[in-house]
């Protein structure tokens, strides 16, 4: 077992943990609870974050809420269900997701199976570099569309294409607006006038891109 810590996070490394058992690990822990697990071919890892991993979480998660309203886009908020693939030896729990292509798919749906179920088409992963494993294969075996990677102040946005995760400056799901460059901004902006005006400031910038033409 190896344990590492971060200013956001706190996680626990176990290798040699066969699928039965993370299985097991899953059912026991039940869904009530604050920490992700990620699992890849036999290594599990267990992250415990804190205030400020969560504090970015959500203001992201507002954002994206934020962008589906002024881009009148349907959605689904999946948070932190956990993805996997038991034929593949992977899963994982994302700090965010959404189903927005698949919306429709998903939208009464109380259980998500990936061997049947498309994957959430976008998630979110804060404070990346702590991690200890990996996720970005898992998410690419899984076969997620979008991904985005925020670990303050840099966020990065990948498109899954031909295989393989391409960076993007710009978001596929919303418009194709220059969200990696303008999410650091606000998230900076909220530590200054509070999350309340800076929502209101996200929205109007949105909404001025949309009267531009941009989107």
């Amino acid at each position: 077992m190896v344990t590492t810590s971060a200013a956001s996070s706190q996680r626990v490394i176990l290798p040699n943990i066969s699928w039965q058992t993370f299985e097991t690990i899953l059912a026991e822990m039940g869904n009530n609870r604050a920490t992700r697990l990620a699992y890849d071919c036999g290594t599990l890892e267990i992250m415990t974050p804190l205030m400020p991993h969560e504090h970015n979480k959500r203001l992201i998660e507002k954002l994206i809420d934020n962008l589906a309203e002024e881009l009148n886009l349907n959605l689904k908020s999946t948070g932190s269900v956990t993805c996997k693939r038991p034929d593949l030896l992977r899963g994982v729990e994302p700090d965010s997701s959404f189903y927005i292509q698949n919306e429709p798919v998903m939208r009464h749906k109380q259980n998500l199976d990936l061997t049947q179920d498309p994957p959430p088409d976008l998630v979110i992963e804060v404070d990346y570099t702590s991690a200890s494993v990996d996720r970005m294969p898992i998410y690419l075996a899984l076969g997620i569309l979008e991904v985005w990677r925020y670990d303050e102040p840099v966020m990065q946005i990948y498109q899954l294409r031909e295989g393989v995760y391409v960076p993007c400056n710009n978001s596929p799901t919303f418009a194709d607006l220059p969200l990696t460059a303008e999410v650091p901004r606000f998230l900076a902006e909220s530590l200054k006038i509070g999350e309340i005006l800076m929502i209101r400031s996200f929205r109007d910038w949105v909404r001025q891109q949309i009267r531009i033409g941009q989107v």
